[in-house]
């Protein structure tokens, strides 16, 4: 399990400045929607797996503390120059962790996020740490966008396909003891009710909208984590289909920015 969890971390390594730039901004919905369930503001917020802190600053002015909890070096550099650039508010601060071993206080946390994360993390020792550091009545939340974004029919066919063929070249040229592993998104919420650690669990879907001209649209692809690592264990032909998706958002978008759509799906237990 160690290996497995040391193998995760690395497959963000050397991109956080790209996933930063391209990935969408957490949908402020996440905010309305757990603050709803909590009926107050929250005290103290984590959020596990932050990455880079897009899904952190949501929290801001919203949470009276936010700890944004993130093991790669990459990518919380990211997150601590942001942090340093917006004047260090000392009400957020970024750590390096791991989501079973937080080192949080029992019944410590209002509300624990995973964005874009969950399913890097062994689901089963997650949630016992998870529930621990909850105060009764606290709110775990894993949400995830659907892939990829919608925008144009044949922009998203050719998105999938250069993914998808990433994802298989990673696979094939890593050692096995090398890979990553990823759980099934959509075991999250069974994850969650069979933990018996929540006495009230279910999934929200809500969407979101944001502003993507070609070069960011692309660069949101090649922000995946399959195309970096099969382009770092030497697939470089995936850059020339890197290129024919880059001609094609090129010419779809045609000079101008268009409204992109995101699906989120939430799953969360309260306990």
């Amino acid at each position: 399990m160690q290996d497995i969890r040391h193998n995760n971390v690395e497959r963000f390594k050397g991109f956080g400045t790209l996933y930063d730039q391209n990935r969408p901004a957490a949908p402020t919905e996440v905010v309305d929607i757990l603050t709803n369930y909590l009926g107050s503001k929250p005290r103290l917020v984590a959020d596990v797996g932050c990455g880079t802190g897009l899904s952190s600053w949501i929290w801001l002015n919203e949470a009276e503390r936010v700890i944004g909890v993130e093991p790669s070096d990459d990518m919380r550099a990211v997150a601590e120059s942001k942090w340093e650039a917006a004047g260090k508010p000392d009400h957020l601060r970024f750590v390096s962790g791991l989501s079973h071993e937080l080192g949080l206080p029992d019944g410590s946390v209002d509300i624990v996020t995973c964005s874009q994360s969950f399913h890097w993390m062994e689901p089963q020792s997650t949630l016992r740490e998870f529930a621990r550091v909850l105060r009764p009545g606290g709110i775990f939340a894993a949400y995830d966008c659907d892939w990829p974004p919608v925008v144009d029919w044949q922009l998203e066919q050719a998105y999938l396909h250069l993914n998808t063929e990433a994802d298989h070249r990673a696979a094939s040229l890593a050692p096995q003891e090398n890979q990553a592993h990823k759980w099934n998104k959509d075991g999250h919420l069974q994850q969650i009710q069979q933990s018996g650690l929540f006495r009230y669990s279910r999934e929200i879907v809500f969407h979101h909208r944001e502003t993507f001209d070609a070069d960011r649209y692309v660069n949101l692809a090649l922000s995946q984590g399959g195309l970096q690592t099969a382009v770092k264990l030497g697939a470089t032909d995936l850059l020339e289909v890197a290129d024919e998706f880059r001609q094609l958002a090129t010419r779809i978008f045609a000079g101008e920015s268009r409204q992109v759509l995101f699906s989120y799906r939430m799953r969360l237990g309260i306990v």
